[in-house]
């Protein structure tokens, strides 16, 4: 697709967006100028206070998102515009809206609404160029328009056709950008998908949001305690936040069969149980001669998920570590999400968790550190005697059948995640966010 560079000026009034699961938040900005290229970025603050002028060198977009499952923002499509509402997805690149409303999928987009909208043909370079990384091949349809099937490790999938359409951050407008229209979907959490519209896909695939838009950089931060956060598009380089610590992104130009090309992809190093560094060979972390074995951040997915050598290491000392402490539940036909076999019983009466060892993934270049309630999850629904039911969030990729480790959003929690595609590379601190989303006037 060729990018677009475009410049419109903009007054007053935002529509009323409807934050996933929350309330309603009244937008709105002063007059000022939209112009999206290589060099330029919009600033789209929430509520009607914009960022001081000496505080970002390169003004960004700032978008407000809640989380339950899935990482979600809230936006328009269309002409005149329809309200979607679309999960973040950093390991997708084509982000996708419901176009067939069934019991299943309530909230869609309809095309038909649309004076804008435009079926993407398959003999057009955006379907036979442009999808070169999808993982299942674009095809041609009956109707001889471009035909897009996507599956996921959690077994959910979609399919339609890809188009091109204006999508709106309030008043302000991108035209032409493509997404897929999809007309089948199946979800193996249909309760919380069917709160959303769609995917927005933000990998390095040419077919991405960010890479569509050609924004440097974006960053996200998620609230651990009020399910909030916020999603910023551009450079933010605040004074009130501590230098982060920056890993390179991996890349191999050269295809391989488990090797996902455009996702983003760091090196993990090794895994400690508070201050002890587990005995794995740093060559059970680096991708073999397949591509299998790479370290993927991924907004998209919840948990992480280790290859079967090096969860078992992290496993059986985070159990000798906790052995003490907490009742592992004697169960060996329960595995939260098929992956997740380490589980804990918890009296329901107990109104906290004993102080549990941190696990920390360190990578080059920077560490990840998770600690306290985001080390295991409560199992809704399940109970058994006086107990609650409490998982480990570290998941095998083994029993998934997934050949790569899986960095997940919710050990992402309370961390600046900087996505610097410029220099390649992914920075991440340690930060309240819910204080960080008040600074930026996102908060009450």
């Amino acid at each position: 697709m060729k990018a677009h560079a475009f410049c419109n000026s903009f007054t007053n009034s935002y529509p009323k967006f409807l934050p996933l699961l929350i309330l309603y938040t009244s937008l709105s900005l002063i007059q000022t100028q939209l112009c999206f290229s290589q060099n330029a970025m919009l600033v789209l603050p929430l509520k009607t206070q914009l960022i001081p002028s000496g505080s970002v060198p390169r003004p960004p977009n700032k978008l407000h998102f809640h989380h339950n499952v899935s990482l979600t923002v809230s936006l328009t499509v269309g002409t005149p515009p329809q309200n979607v509402s679309m999960v973040i997805d950093t390991g997708s690149e084509l982000s996708w809206l419901h176009c067939n409303k069934t019991p299943s999928f309530p909230t869609t987009f309809d095309p038909n609404r649309s004076s804008s909208y435009s079926p993407v043909p398959c003999s057009s370079p955006t379907c036979t160029t442009q999808t070169r990384d999808f993982p299942i091949p674009a095809s041609c349809d009956s109707n001889k328009l471009c035909h897009a099937t996507l599956s996921y490790a959690d077994s959910s999938s979609s399919e339609g056709n890809l188009a091109s359409d204006k999508f709106y951050f309030g008043s302000s407008e991108i035209p032409g950008m493509v997404f897929g229209c999809m007309d089948s979907s199946f979800s193996s959490n249909s309760d919380e998908d069917s709160k959303n519209t769609g995917l927005m896909g933000m990998n390095r695939g040419s077919l991405s949001f960010v890479t569509q838009m050609q924004f440097p950089k974006f960053s996200y931060c998620i609230s651990g305690s009020d399910f909030s956060g916020l999603l910023l598009l551009g450079d933010g380089n605040f004074s009130w936040l501590s230098p982060l610590n920056y890993t390179p992104l991996i890349q191999i130009s050269t295809p391989l069969p488990y090797f996902d090309r455009v996702a983003y992809t760091v090196q993990l190093k090794g895994i400690k149980v508070s201050d002890k560094l587990l005995p794995i060979p740093e060559s059970v972390f680096v991708p073999d001669h397949t591509g299998a074995g790479q370290t993927m951040v991924d907004s998209g997915t919840q948990f992480t998920f280790l290859l079967g050598p090096a969860y078992t290491a992290l496993r059986d000392e985070f159990l000798n570590q906790t052995n003490k402490t907490l009742l592992v539940l004697d169960d060996p036909n329960f595995v939260y999400q098929g992956a997740m076999d380490l589980c804990y019983r918890v009296p329901l009466n107990q109104s906290k968790l004993p102080v549990l060892p941190s696990v920390s993934l360190v990578f080059q270049g920077a560490e990840m550190s998770v600690s306290g309630d985001r080390l295991l999850f409560l199992v809704s629904g399940q109970v058994r005697g006086s107990d609650s039911v409490y998982c480990f969030t570290f998941g095998n990729s083994d029993l998934l059948g997934v050949e790569a480790y899986v960095i997940g959003h919710h050990h992402q929690q309370n961390m600046w995640m900087e996505y610097d595609l410029e220099k390649s590379r992914i920075g991440l601190g340690q930060v309240r966010c819910d204080l960080a989303g008040q600074r930026l006037g996102l908060g009450p």
